[in-house]
Formats: C-alpha cells, sequence, structure tokens
C-alpha cells in the first residue's frame, strides 16, 4: 500500500487515547518514486483499512525530541556541538607548522604549501553531500560517529606521510569524513526546536565551526615549539578520540522518523500487532530509491532553490574571507610584526573575542528581533524575521576588513589589527549565525540537506580562497587587499538580505521543500 492510499480517505478511531482529538499537520515529504507530496501527520491510533498509525501523542510526548526537557536537549546539541568543533579544528591546526610541512616534503610553491592548509575543506563541500542524505534514512547518531570514526584513522594516517602528494590526499579524505556535522548538526537543531525557541541553540551550533580552527590554530603554534608537525595531527586525533567516546554516552538521536519507526517496534513487540505503520514507513519499504532520492535532494536544492543560492554564495564569500585570515594570520604576526610563532598565535584571541560577542549578542538581538515581528505579524513568526541583522552585520564585517587591512598595512600598534580582526569576525559570525537559522526555519525536515547544500559552495570558497592570499597580499599589500574584500563584502551582502528580506515568503511559497508550518 502507498503513502498516498494510507493518508486518503482516513477514518479516525482512537484506540490508545480514547479523550484525544484527531490532530492534523501539513508537513513536506517525498515519494520514493518521485518529488514532493503533501503528507497529513495524525495522532497515534488512527485507524485507516484496519492499520494503525503510530505517531507522537499530542503535544508534550516525551519520546519527541521537541518536547524533550531542556536538560536533554541541551545534553544532545553539546554533544553534536563536539563533532562539530573537532573536524574544523584539524583544518587550521597544521597552520603554523606548514613551513616545516614544506620544508620536509619539499613544498616549493606557496599555492602547494596553502593547499596543505585548505584541501581539508574541499573534503568539507563534498563530504556533506552524502552525509547528511544518509543521516536523513539512517538517523544523525549513527552516521556522525561513522564518519568521524574514518575521520579519526585518516586524520592520523596524515602524521605519516612522507610525501606531498600524499599528505594532500589523506588530508582530503579526512576532511570528507569529518564534514558529517556540517549538515547534521543543524538537522539536529530542526529535530529538537521549534522556530521560536531555535535562536541560541543556532548560535552556538553556528559559533562551534567559527571558533575551532582559531583554537586548531592556537594548539598549533604551541604545538609547533615543542614537538615536529606530525604531532599535530597526532593531537588532534586524540582528541576526537575523546569526544567519539564521550558521544556514546550523551549524543542521542533525535531524527523523527527514525524514533517513530523504533516507537512502532516497540509497539508491535508488546502488543503482538502487526498492523502497525508510520508514515515514513516507505523509507524501509524502498530503501535503495529512497537512497537515492536522498543522495540527490542537496543537488536539486542548489540548483533549483533561490534561497538556497543566494545564501551558498554569500555564505561561500564569508567563508573564504574568514579562511584568508586564517592562512594568512600568522604570518602577518611573524613577518611584520617579528613575533615568534607560539606569541603570534595568541593573537587568534582576538577571533574568540569576536565569536563570542556575535555568539552573545547575535542571540539575543536575533531572538528580540524574531519575537517582536512575531507579535506584529499576529503572532506567528517567518524565516525572513531572521534577516534584519544581516544589514548591521555586513557593514560591520566590511568595516573591519578596511580597519584590519590599512593597520596592517601601516604597521600600526599590535592592538589596532586586532580590533580590525574582531569587529570583522563579530559581523561574519552574526551573518553566519542568521544565515543557519533561516536556513533551518525555511526548510525544516530538510534542513540537513539544505545546509549541506549550502555549505557545499561555503568549503570551495574556503578551499580556494587561501591559496591566493600569499599572491593577494604580496601583489596589493594589506592595506589595498582589505578594502577590495570589504567593498566585495558589501556588495554581495547588502543586496542578498535586502532581496531576501523582500522576496523570501514568495519564494517559500513556491518551494515544495519548505516547510509549511512556518
Amino acid at each position: 500500500m502507498s503513502l498516498r492510499d494510507i493518508t486518503q480517505g482516513l477514518n479516525i478511531v482512537k484506540p490508545y487515547h480514547d479523550n484525544s482529538k484527531a490532530m492534523q499537520r501539513e508537513a513536506p515529504t517525498e515519494k520514493p518514486h518521485g518529488g514532493p507530496i503533501k503528507e497529513t501527520e495524525l495522532e497515534n491510533g488512527s485507524t485507516q483499512s484496519g492499520k494503525t498509525l503510530v505517531t507522537w501523542d499530542g503535544e508534550g510526548d516525551p519520546e519527541n525530541p521537541k518536547d524533550w526537557t531542556s536538560m536533554r536537549k541541551w545534553k544532545a546539541i553539546f554533544a553534536m556541538s563536539s563533532f562539530v568543533f573537532m573536524s574544523p579544528l584539524s583544518s587550521t591546526i597544521v597552520a603554523p607548522a606548514l613551513p616545516a610541512i614544506a620544508s620536509d616534503l619539499n613544498i616549493i610553491q606557496p599555492a602547494v604549501e596553502q593547499m596543505v592548509l585548505s584541501i581539508f575543506l574541499l573534503g568539507f563541500a563534498c563530504g556533506p553531500l552524502v552525509a547528511s542524505p544518509l543521516s536523513e534514512i539512517y538517523g544523525r547518531v549513527r552516521v556522525v560517529q561513522t564518519w568521524n570514526l574514518m575521520y579519526i584513522a585518516f586524520n592520523a594516517a596524515c602524521g605519516g606521510a612522507r610525501t606531498k602528494g600524499s599528505i594532500i590526499i589523506l588530508r582530503f579524505v579526512a576532511g570528507l569524513c569529518g564534514s558529517a556535522t556540517l549538515g547534521i548538526g543543524g538537522g539536529t537543531l530542526s529535530d529538537l526546536f521549534r522556530a521560536k525557541d531555535r535562536g541560541k541553540a543556532v548560535a552556538i551550533y553556528s559559533w562551534s565551526p567559527i571558533l575551532a580552527p582559531l583554537v586548531g590554530a592556537v594548539i598549533g603554534g604551541f604545538i609547533s615549539q615543542n614537538k615536529t608537525w606530525q604531532w599535530k595531527f597526532y593531537a588532534s586525533s586524540l582528541l576526537s578520540v575523546v569526544i567519539q567516546l564521550s558521544g556514546l554516552i550523551f549524543i542521542e538521536e533525535t531524527y523523527p522518523p527514525l524514533l517513530l519507526r523504533r516507537k512502532k517496534a516497540r509497539q508491535a513487540t508488546t502488543t503482538g500487532a502487526n498492523n502497525l505503520y508510520t508514515e515514513y514507513d516507505y523509507l524501509d519499504e524502498s530503501r535503495i530509491k529512497v537512497l537515492s532520492t536522498n543522495l540527490f535532494r542537496p543537488f536539486k536544492l542548489l540548483a533549483t532553490q533561490p534561497i538556497i543560492q543566494i545564501l551558498a554564495l554569500y555564505n561561500a564569500y564569508l567563508y573564504g574571507n574568514i579562511y584568508i585570515l586564517y592562512a594568512d594570520y600568522i604570518d602577518l604576526w611573524t613577518d611584520i610584526y617579528g613575533e615568534s610563532i607560539e606569541i603570534a598565535g595568541l593573537n587568534y584571541i582576538s577571533i574568540a573575542i569576536g565569536s563570542a560577542i556575535a555568539a552573545e549578542c547575535c542571540t539575543l538581538i536575533n531572538d528580540r528581533i524574531y519575537r517582536t515581528l512575531s507579535k506584529r505579524n499576529g503572532g506567528k513568526g517567518a524565516p525572513e524575521f531572521r534577516i534584519p541583522i544581516m544589514l548591521p552585520a555586513t557593514l560591520f564585517l566590511s568595516a573591519g576588513m578596511f580597519w584590519y587591512g590599512w593597520t596592517a598595512e601601516k604597521e600600526m600598534h599590535w592592538i589596532m589589527p586586532n580590533i580590525g580582526t574582531s569587529i570583522f569576525v563579530t559581523g561574519a559570525l552574526a551573518c553566519t549565525i542568521s544565515v543557519n537559522a533561516y536556513v533551518i526555519d525555511t526548510y525544516g525536515r530538510y534542513s540537513a540537506s539544505a545546509l549541506a547544500a549550502v555549505s557545499t559552495i561555503r568549503c570551495i570558497a574556503g578551499f580556494t580562497f587561501p591559496m591566493f592570499a600569499p599572491y593577494m597580499y604580496s601583489s596589493l599589500g594589506y592595506g589595498w587587499a582589505g578594502s577590495i574584500l570589504g567593498f566585495i563584502a558589501l556588495g554581495v551582502g547588502l543586496p542578498a538580505a535586502v532581496l531576501l528580506g523582500m522576496c523570501g515568503k514568495f519564494l517559500r511559497s513556491k518551494s515544495p521543500y519548505a516547510s509549511k508550518s512556518i
């Protein structure tokens, strides 16, 4: 029996809860053999043609992740954020050791030397396109833990590389395996929180991939003074083993279709009933076709959804600039300001300060704007209410690029480029938080695939931009290089925010993937 047959002409009965009302909610989904359809979710116990639907027991069901206790939700968020934190840390922990790696492996060209750092992000671009759709079939936890285990192995293998070709290939595969959380983490937020409660959780999730690279660079700087470059890979893999083991204890499955299928299995065991079904049973009946559909979904979203295309390009530029900063930061302090590597690494604290300001202030301001606009909209929220903060944040990040570039160009006191860095990171992270929140609010159940589509272009930018950084700064100097990047940020960011604010609702209404619960 097909899903469409099940959801038509239902005669609702209440064998489990006699006093509850049938509850219907529209939610987008996909047929195994075709495109999106509208699916009706009914309360647990509804029957049709002798079959009994297993679903949530209305509001307050403790098995529904959105109705978990706050403590249980935050435990799941912090556990997932640990995985989100670990992989980007590995992307930059090698930055201070690039000269040593280049010397040992006979790397002469500056672009190839930077590729050892940024090739990790090319793996980040490819991995979510597979990992996120898999998580929408097999669940979040299984995919994250499996891929993280593979990441540990390949990242440790980088320490044994003896040629430039081998370290580049191993870094790519390690990035591929470590990328699972990029989309899955956002999907977990969608599983756990309703839109009106999601702001703080999105801020924490968005902070992890921004904070992790700078922590990696600081740790890498101190390791460089006491150990060989191989220990950067060994240290990050050992830390990831700790996170992997803690995940076995703290991380929980949050994906609703998988939880409902488990609930059906428990009820079938305890009652002996063989007529139970969930609205997601087609995932079991046609696994290969559903897998094919899910794997192609991020590409479909990227090819057909203007919202994804706009946000992907905007986020790509932000991410590319951030990685230009990471890639060149140590060189600025060692070459221009004459600092040792371990002291130069301490300047990453300015990035941490900017990240903290954005995570705290953006959360408070964004949530307040969302509540205020929702109240004016009759108490109904909308993804576009996440957009207003992007306008001043874009001005901040552009101003930060100007400040950083020209104070470095004039070799002003070391605090001045650090101030510019903090201003830039504050604006960039605020925009990233807003983009992630907008995507999660818009695409709901498909948010993992949507974030994977956005992260693909973003990570390609993170891979390519740093390779041009040495040539850009040597040709233009810090001042004009920072100015050009700042002007481009204004030209990309302001129109993107205005366009989504004005046309977002129309674009969502035309999208078969957008959540209809907003």
